[in-house]
């Protein structure tokens, strides 16, 4: 493992424990501070202890450079490394155990292109890691302008990226989507040329999340029934312990999703475990698809898929219903199903 591997270990477990604090940035900094260094430097100031004089590497950064340093050499052991390795794991219950098995993909990721912290040749790089045959790359639309999100321009060239990278990582298979912002009226971010010509469709509330329960119903109820969405996105907003869920009747949005085929998406990540446990048990009786999702943004929350098996255990989700235990083939002909006669896709 070189000093750059060394440190992106690092900061994958970092971002795997959720920390987001002073360490994680230290890290970061770090990272990018021997990235721009040429090896033999890094290995010269390893060796005479004068890392610590660039500007970004502290000494906890060069305790790990020179253990990655010692291990290449004689196979030593790396203790800063295995100790985060060791307490940044992500539980799984006996019980959830069998959805992470079931698990072939995963539907919901960022990448640099938006808000996301890595490329998306690393992040497949680590959906690889991690057992996984495919990924759906699921930058957001151009509304949310805070994450940087893709007009049709840039989701096109987007699209040349995944395109050439395919190519390199075979036969992983890389597939095309985006979270689509579902605006105030129930429309999309994106015209419906543009989301016919993806692999997969996240629509999602990101803005006026505290809309009156009536108007959020009718406007999520529209998302839903779109003929390009294949999944509705942490459907009540929430970030646990910040922002509380927005109020819609869950019974009319799921029956909804149910009728025609728009998987209610489990989210992953610790802030949202979203839907809550009440409105998932819902959906569960309602008859909806699913799909468990890490909602993404950097290589360590990829590894976050086993917090939503938990709750999909919990609340009896059946296996079956789940899209990505699908192959990638499966997947595809799930999401271009054509509507029945009643309009429905089951």
């Amino acid at each position: 493992m070189t000093p750059v591997e060394a440190l992106e270990r690092v900061v994958h477990c970092l971002d795997r424990a959720h920390d987001t604090g002073f360490k994680a940035k230290a890290f970061v900094r770090a990272l990018e501070a021997v990235r721009s260094l040429p090896d033999h430097e890094v290995r010269a100031r390893s060796a005479a202890g004068t890392l610590t004089e660039i500007d970004g590497i502290g000494s906890s950064s060069a305790k790990v450079v020179h253990e990655a340093i010692a291990a290449e050499a004689d196979g030593s052991a790396m203790p800063y490394l295995a100790a985060l390795e060791a307490s940044t794991q992500v539980p799984l219950t006996a019980d959830g155990a069998p959805y992470r098995r079931a698990l072939r993909g995963d539907l919901h990721l960022h990448s640099r292109w938006s808000d996301g912290g890595a490329p998306i040749a690393r992040m497949v790089r680590t959906a690889i890691e991690l057992g996984h045959e495919y990924v759906v790359v699921t930058d957001h639309s151009p509304r949310l302008t805070v994450a940087h999100g893709l007009d049709a321009v840039r989701l096109a060239a987007q699209l040349e990226e995944i395109e050439a990278l395919r190519r390199q990582v075979a036969p992983f298979r890389i597939l095309t989507g985006i979270e689509v912002d579902i605006l105030e009226d129930g429309s999309l971010d994106h015209p419906d040329d543009v989301l016919a010509g993806l692999d997969l469709v996240i629509a999602s509330v990101h803005s006026k999340l505290k809309m009156p329960s009536t108007q959020m119903t009718e406007r999520m109820l529209r998302a839903v029934e779109h003929p390009h969405v294949d999944v509705l996105g942490h459907c009540t907003g929430r970030l646990i312990g910040s922002r509380p869920p927005s109020e819609f009747d869950a019974d009319a949005v799921f029956t909804a999703c149910a009728g025609s085929g728009t998987a209610v998406e489990i989210n992953c990540r610790p802030e949202r475990l979203d839907p809550p446990a009440d409105l998932l048990a819902r959906a569960v009786a309602l008859g909806c698809w699913f799909s468990i999702d890490s909602d993404a943004h950097s290589t360590g929350q990829l590894e976050w898929q086993p917090l939503g098996c938990d709750r999909a255990a919990a609340a009896g989700v059946p296996l079956h219903r789940v899209i990505n235990t699908l192959s990638a083939d499966e997947l595809l002909a799930w999401t271009r199903r054509p509507l029945g006669p009643d309009g429905t896709r089951r």
